[in-house]
């Protein structure tokens, strides 16, 4: 796979039958190793090791209903009360993230009210703050402190 922009991290890996499985920490399991999977596996680490959030407060593929469509997020990270603090969208690292993908990232935060949401092809990082009383979405150069 890869390299990403990202620390190393101590992946778990098993081959069987020719296909590449990496142990997801959150789901407990292996799980076939796709350049999407890579990225969020990246993620997941940064968020429990590096960021040191606890693992009870992410959650993966989570689906939502933005308008009348359902929306699946790669990985959703919660508040202690429950609320949405982050969002994020994994692409494979060859995917350029584009306008339509940020326009797309300002109606679900508008629906959302997430306090952050994440665009991320493992070499690219876009981080994104709702003001919500400002009733705008800024980028923000540095990966917010998380506080339980």
């Amino acid at each position: 796979m890869q390299k990403l922009n990202f620390p190393t991290f101590a992946f778990r890996f098993k081959i069987t039958e020719n296909k590449t499985f990496i142990f997801d920490r959150i789901r407990k399991k292996f799980l076939l190793l796709t350049p999407e999977e890579w990225v969020r596996q990246h993620w997941v680490y940064f968020l429990l090791d590096i960021q040191q959030i606890p693992i009870s407060m992410l959650s993966l593929e989570k689906t939502f209903v933005v308008g009348q469509r359902k929306k699946r997020f790669d990985l959703v990270v919660y508040q202690k009360n429950g609320s949405l603090w982050m969002l994020i969208e994994c692409k494979q690292a060859l995917v350029e993230i584009t306008q339509q993908v940020f326009d797309q990232i300002q109606q679900y935060q508008t629906s959302l009210k997430a306090n952050y949401m994440v665009v991320s092809n493992g070499i690219n990082h876009h981080i994104f703050e709702n003001k919500l009383h400002e009733n705008k979405v800024e980028f923000s150069s540095n990966f917010p402190k998380y506080q339980l």
